[in-house]
């Protein structure tokens, strides 16, 4: 559902702006109205009925992968007839962050999260358990680039930020701020000192910590998370392709500086699975999309290279994964 006619100018630049480089000052919202030359008042008002309608989902963290717990691709054959059950159990899994349909034999794809390996992998175990059919384990290898951001103003989500290899995952210390920042900032008028009150620390200390973060790539971005789909890109596809492992770092790095690659990454195969690298691209038309695929492909020297490309079709689940908190977050239906 595309609801980007009934925002205005000051909507867009709200969702747009911000999903990086979020104001690490003690009020932030008083920093975004004077950007926009609103009241601090008039900002939270408008932040908190574009949070209503679903334009985004919350104003917090997206962390780099290496900044503490687990996660893994998984993907399973269902039957078509029982799809809608075997879904509604993946969804129920409270590490289940993701979970989608897409058009392949392959047809429910998710990712599961944990506090580490061990975790993830026997909750795994009990899913395959209830729904009686084996799981693809398709654990990411490298990252060559993982941002989500969305320039309203396109086409195709494009956000080229720099993107670092390694991140420095969160110290034991800091671990009761980066589990209330996987809650989102509260749309109040001084986020940062509940946060402070939350852990029992200075303000002060809230701001370093975060700062550190950013700085050490443990945090890929602060700022708005918007719901891509509500705001137009709702047609969004994941290229897989099996290239040999000599081979695969290069054609990586290549395919991920390409227009409309949004992630690229290294996974491990699988017995069913001879796919190795993975890019998605989001787009607000299935033809841009399935183009801007092509386009990627060519450029990053992958003409030849066995591939599928496999859109979405169904959002069964969606939201922040949760690898320092463990409380619900509202699943979405489409």
């Amino acid at each position: 559902m595309n609801m980007t006619p009934i925002f205005d100018g000051i909507d867009q630049r709200l969702l747009n702006q911000w999903q990086r480089g979020f104001p690490l000052q003690r009020e932030p919202y008083a920093v975004l109205a004077d950007a926009l030359g609103l009241g601090d008042a008039a900002v939270l008002a408008r932040l908190q009925r574009l949070q209503a309608l679903g334009a985004f989902s919350r104003i917090g963290g997206a962390w780099a992968a290496g900044a503490g717990g687990a996660a893994l691709l998984c993907a399973y054959a269902v039957p078509p007839a029982r799809l809608e059950a075997v879904a509604a159990q993946v969804s129920a899994q409270a590490g289940v962050n993701h979970n989608y349909q897409r058009e392949h034999h392959h047809n429910l794809w998710f990712v599961l999260t944990g506090p580490d390996a061990t975790a993830v992998g026997q909750a795994l175990d009990r899913l395959d358990a209830q729904t009686g059919l084996p799981a693809l384990r398709l654990r990411m290898q490298r990252a060559y680039r993982i941002d989500l951001g969305f320039d309203l103003r396109q086409r195709l989500a494009h956000d080229h930020a720099p993107q670092r290899a390694n991140a420095a995952p969160v110290a034991a210390a800091d671990r009761p701020l980066a589990a209330w920042l996987e809650g989102g900032l509260p749309l109040r008028p001084r986020p940062y000192d509940e946060a402070a009150a939350a852990c029992g620390w200075a303000p002060e200390r809230v701001l370093a910590a975060l700062q550190r973060w950013l700085d050490q790539g443990t945090l890929r971005r602060l700022g708005v998370i918007v719901r891509h789909h509500e705001l137009g890109f709702d047609h969004n596809a994941m290229a897989v392709f099996d290239v040999s492992d000599a081979q695969v770092d290069a054609a990586g790095e290549r395919l991920a500086q390409q227009p409309g690659v949004t992630l690229a990454y290294r996974r491990t195969r699988a017995a069913a699975w001879r796919y190795n690298l993975y890019a998605m691209v989001h787009g607000r038309a299935r033809d841009e999309v399935r183009a801007a695929v092509a386009a990627a492909a060519q450029g990053a020297g992958l003409d030849g290279v066995p591939h599928e490309l496999l859109f979405s079709c169904r959002r069964f689940k969606q939201e922040g994964g949760r690898y320092f908190s463990s409380a619900p977050v509202e699943a979405v239906h489409v």
